[in-house]
């Protein structure tokens, strides 16, 4: 008897230690799925994370991988680090793949991080001094982009007929203030650059106006419209376009409930996709 009765506690014992052992995973049924994802950390992790809860409740738990640039990020997704990254937009993609033979593919777009012109000393683009220095990233997908802002508000022109996306320096057709284009500066130092360089004309990303303390909105001399090209993706690998969890990503990353999240927490700086 008390051999059965000990038999019996040792069983219920057991069945509760493998109880408590049980993970999340096998307590939901199996059905969470983890994936890690690389982002820049203003404002695409932060993005992330509002995004998370939401995830989790369609089971899926995201890890991110935050990058303080924009090289790692690619180099990580096509090492296998990170399943996807969500911090570039097309043009850049476009570049990095044909620089480095990726075989990535944009999931889809999400926001528009407009690309904005400062300057210390200058209030009007009336007032821009001939000869003034324009400082520019020295990324070549950033170029274009710049010099179509500067024909956009009037004060060069570009050639006929040229990719404006793929502009450089010697596609200006006019430049009557005889502004001295620059490229020279890593994306992530423009900011540090605008507070040393007071007299110069300086082209930022609003990802780094804002982490260097910027309000795009207020403090840009001129800032991209939201008929912008240039939207952020979400970009994975060809072998994992169909991945069900990535593409649940970027459908919560475009809902209603996270565009609103957007609008609200930068004030019109970032503009969601819709």
């Amino acid at each position: 008897m008390k051999r059965t009765l000990l038999l019996i506690i040792s069983t219920l014992f057991i069945g509760l230690l493998a109880a408590c052992g049980t993970s999340n995973e096998e307590a939901s049924g199996g059905d969470t799925t983890t994936i890690t994802l690389g982002a820049t950390s203003v404002p695409h992790a932060e993005i992330l994370e509002e995004a998370k809860p939401i995830l989790e409740e369609k089971g899926i738990e995201v890890k991110i991988e935050t990058y303080q640039d924009y090289v790692l990020p690619n180099k990580d997704l096509d090492n296998g680090t990170i399943d996807a990254n969500f911090y570039q937009h097309i043009p850049y993609l476009e570049d990095q793949k044909k620089e480095f033979g990726y075989d990535f593919v944009n999931v889809g777009p999400v926001h528009i991080e407009p690309m904005g012109v400062y300057s210390k000393s200058i209030t009007t683009i009336d007032d821009i001094p001939a000869g003034t220095e324009v400082i520019m990233s020295r990324s070549v997908a950033d170029h274009g982009r710049v010099l179509s802002l500067f024909e956009t508000q009037g004060i060069i022109t570009l050639k006929d007929g040229i990719d404006k996306q793929n502009a450089t320096v010697e596609d200006i057709k006019d430049n009557p203030k005889n502004l001295e284009f620059s490229a020279d500066v890593d994306p992530g130092f423009l900011p540090q650059t605008y507070e040393r360089e007071e007299d110069a004309l300086v082209a930022i990303n609003t990802n780094y106006a804002i982490e260097g303390g910027l309000i795009p909105a207020k403090d840009a001399l001129f800032i991209e419209g939201g008929e912008s090209p240039y939207s952020n993706i979400l970009v994975t690998t060809s072998e994992q376009k169909e991945n069900a969890a990535i593409l649940t990503v970027l459908e919560v990353l475009q809902s209603e409930e996270m565009t609103t999240f957007i609008e609200q927490e930068y004030n019109g700086a970032i503009v969601p996709v819709k």
